[in-house]
Order: structure tokens, then C-alpha cells, then sequence
């Protein structure tokens, strides 16, 4: 088991296909539409060191619209593969772990060679189960996507388990 502070400051490369990782600090969720306006208009966040998660969070407003104070539900990985077309260019701006389900393209796997990034998968139908290792929700950008397509800044502890699928040295698990 391996736990890392999230945005990442070292180097990762040592992570391999098959280790178990942990994550603290802060993670953005992000679906396609997302990484399509991150490509055409630049990030609301500084991606350097960021760990991205496919994710599509069920997340309830007890607040107002004007001062909401939002709870999460539930959240769990959404299919990889419907970021295939701007992972690779959105990992080119720093990200450093991407988290999802079903495995990337070659691309993709080329994009974490690159950077030293890696893929990591969160087991799908365990969206009750991440939900303990987030803390709080930090902030949101782009609600105007909707909640699924939002980007969800949250802080989170001890936030797995999740597998190294596709690590920096060309290493995946679904070959």
C-alpha cells in the first residue's frame, strides 16, 4: 500500500502496475465535458502535480443557490475511454494521476510516459464507499456543465483503494 499527498511535488515513477494507492489532499473530478472546455479555454485550477477523477458525483445542496452548502452522496468512477480524445493534452498541463474505470488508450499510456503520470482504477459500484475518504468539498467550477460534468474540487483522506493500472513505464494492467 502506497499513500500519496495529492497535487503531487515528487517524483512518482517508482509506482507500478499493480500497487495499492491511498490519496490525501485534494483531487478534481472531471468528465469529458470538462476536459473539452480545459482544452479550449485553460483550467479554473493549477493542474501541476493534480489527480483528476472520472467521476460523475450524486452531490446534495442544503444551502441556497446563493450560499450553498454541499454534501456528498455518493461518487464512483465513470468509463475512462470518453476522455480518450483530450486526456493525453490535458496530462501534457501537469496532471500527474488520472483515476477512472476501464482502462485508456495508447495515447493516454504514451501521456503518462511522457510526464511520469499514471492511471489509476477505482473499482466500479464502490461510489458509497469513497465517499469516506472525502472530507469536505472544497469548491466547484463550471456548475453551468451540470453536477455530473462539473469540476468538483474536493478534499480528501486516505481515498481508495485504488490500483496503479497504466504507470510511467508503459506497464498496464489491461494487456
Amino acid at each position: 500500500m502506497i499513500k500519496l499527498d495529492v497535487p503531487i511535488k515528487d517524483d512518482i515513477s517508482n509506482l507500478k502496475a499493480g500497487d495499492v494507492v491511498y490519496l490525501s489532499g485534494n483531487i478534481l473530478t472531471a468528465r469529458d465535458q470538462a476536459h473539452k472546455r480545459i482544452l479550449e479555454e485553460g483550467s479554473p485550477y493549477d493542474l501541476e502535480g493534480v489527480a483528476i477523477f472520472h467521476a460523475g458525483p450524486i452531490i446534495k445542496n442544503d444551502g441556497t443557490d446563493d450560499n450553498p452548502n454541499y454534501k456528498m452522496v455518493a461518487i464512483g468512477p465513470t468509463t475512462s475511454m470518453r476522455m480518450n480524445p483530450y486526456q493525453a493534452d490535458v496530462i501534457d498541463k501537469g496532471v500527474k494521476l488520472v483515476i477512472g474505470k476501464g482502462g485508456m488508450n495508447e495515447s493516454v499510456q504514451e501521456a503518462l510516459k511522457r510526464n511520469g503520470a499514471a492511471y489509476l482504477v477505482a473499482t466500479g459500484g464502490c461510489a458509497a464507499l469513497y465517499v469516506n475518504g472525502i472530507e469536505e468539498i472544497e469548491d466547484v467550477e463550471w456548475l453551468d456543465l451540470g453536477m455530473p460534468e462539473a469540476i468538483w474540487n474536493l478534499k480528501v483522506k486516505c481515498f481508495g483503494p485504488l490500483i496503479v493500472a497504466m504507470d510511467s513505464h508503459g506497464n498496464t494492467l489491461y494487456k
